[in-house]
């Protein structure tokens, strides 16, 4: 079969777990190519913290935190049972042994930082296990740095230094990408949408529509469907296309459906990872966490949650009856000059916000209750500046776990100091976790449990092996970097390295 290109190994997509699968597989002397979408490296990823939910290796050790495999495990029993405890065992194991293996290649070095897990479970780590990348100087990566992602507040909205040092997901991308470099054996293509999967008696040996063979094998990190808006409602995923975390042109699941044609099974599809986001003047959203004021309410102004809760269980708290929670508008005061008191990205300025009507502002609760349509919003208020007075949220405990006062202790602040604003919360999310089902090496399986020879999937192409669960910060990374590995593993060992 004619192939405009053929190297050993395919990757496609170029986010954290594709560009770690497409870093090693160089690294054992494989010819691999990268091949993106996108003019740009990184996804998703390159928006994100790039925190690593790895467990039970070297960094956790160097800083001094109190984390084993045997209690990662723990702490993922008690959230997910015995559900998918091959996968969950192979990520375990390959945890350390990814780890090791990265930092020994100088470009690759990461640094613990304290963010708590999202459950208070038996093998919880006080602080968190998590860690992220070291930051990365643009001179390390040269011209090369055009080739990443800028951060999602240049991105989407126009703000930001262009020449300042990469950190987070796009350190994370820039690291990878200089290690991939090193090895002399990765070449990447950007502005190459993997729309076609190219099957030979069963068995998957290359990417279309430009044509590109896979001696070995394909990797697929292309992300999810999340901005699929026909895709997502076929598939019952709450929100909008719209309000999605990824980049506005991609993420659309091209190489699922090429995946599913070949009779790949899928699961999870109506599943996500979930966020409450500010509404944009654009019709976008903005990731919001961290709340260190104000109160979340429903259409008739009554609270539902503790807005502390971890991103994706708030999330979840409003996908359960998006009737009448999404959207739904945080109620703030002047406390902090009539800015958000919570992190939103990207950004938006008060007054942009205001114009556009996705805050609206009064001097009395009252009015504002008017303006937002939201009735019981003044007693609402007033229950709640009660318990911030008496320093327990009698009716959902905000503030009482770790998780919430990492981003401010107190938590519960009142909401007394006019002007009032409210702002208009929907249902974001940062991909869709449903897609291809897989082995514990990431090999993509049929209905009937056989392997489409060739063919490996992470991160949100595959099914996620949290299923309806987020157990802490950086696992979406942690799953997509370590399947990404052992699905090397499984490469080279075919390839015979």
């Amino acid at each position: 079969m004619a192939f405009d290109d053929q190297f050993d190994v395919v990757v496609a997509g170029s986010g954290a777990g594709a560009l770690t699968g497409a870093y090693l597989a160089a690294r054992a002397g494989l010819r691999t190519a990268v091949v993106e979408g996108a003019d740009r490296l990184g996804g998703t990823s390159a928006y994100s913290g790039a925190a690593c939910w790895l467990p039970g290796t070297q960094v956790q050790e160097r800083f001094g935190v109190p984390d084993s495999t045997a209690a990662a495990r723990e702490y993922l029993r008690a959230l997910l049972g015995e559900d998918r405890t091959g996968r969950q065992e192979a990520f375990l194991a390959k945890a350390p042994e990814l780890v090791a293996a990265l930092e020994a290649d100088p470009a690759l070095e990461f640094e613990w930082r304290a963010f708590p897990d999202y459950f208070d479970r038996p093998g919880r780590v006080p602080g968190g296990r998590s860690f992220v990348p070291v930051g990365l100087p643009l001179s390390e990566l040269g011209e090369r740095a055009e080739l990443v992602r800028p951060p999602v507040d240049r991105d989407r909205a126009g703000r930001g230094h262009r020449d300042a040092p990469l950190d987070g997901g796009r350190a994370l991308i820039g690291r990878l990408l200089l290690a991939l470099d090193a090895t002399g054996n990765g070449t990447v293509f950007t502005g190459t949408p993997v729309g076609e999967l190219v099957a030979e008696n069963g068995r998957v040996v290359g990417v279309g529509p430009r044509r590109i063979g896979a001696t070995y094998g394909v990797l697929v990190g292309a992300g999810g469907f999340e901005r699929n808006a026909d895709l997502r409602n076929h598939s019952g995923v709450p929100g909008s296309a719209a309000w999605s975390m990824a980049p506005a042109e991609t993420n659309r699941g091209q190489v699922l459906a090429a995946a599913i044609a070949l009779g790949a099974a899928v699961d999870l599809m109506d599943e996500g990872w979930w966020c409450p986001g500010i509404a944009m003047p654009d019709g976008g959203a903005s990731f919001t966490l961290g709340f260190r004021g104000g109160l979340v309410v429903d259409r008739d102004g009554r609270r539902y949650a503790n807005e502390s809760l971890p991103y994706d269980q708030m999330g979840r708290v409003m996908a359960a009856d998006p009737a009448r929670r999404v959207p739904s508008h945080i109620v703030f005061d002047n406390r902090e000059g009539g800015r958000l008191p919570a992190i939103a990205v990207p950004g938006g300025r008060p007054d942009d916000h205001l114009a556009a009507g996705t805050w609206v502002e009064a001097d009395t609760l009252a009015e504002l209750a008017k303006l937002i349509d939201a009735p019981e919003l003044p007693g609402t208020v007033a229950r709640f500046n009660a318990f911030a007075e008496a320093g327990h949220d009698a009716d959902f405990g905000r503030g009482d776990d770790e998780y919430a006062r990492h981003f401010a202790n107190p938590v519960l602040v009142p909401v007394d100091r006019p002007p009032f604003r409210a702002a208009r919360l929907v249902l974001s999310d940062l991909g869709t976790k449903g897609g291809l089902v897989t082995d514990p090496d990431a090999r993509v399986l049929r209905e009937d449990g056989s392997a489409v020879e060739g063919l490996y999937a992470v991160g949100n192409s595959a099914a996620s092996m949290t299923g309806g669960w987020y157990p802490g910060p950086g696992i979406p990374l942690g799953t997509a970097m370590a399947f990404a590995a052992r699905a090397v593993d499984d490469l080279v060992a075919r390839a015979g390295k």
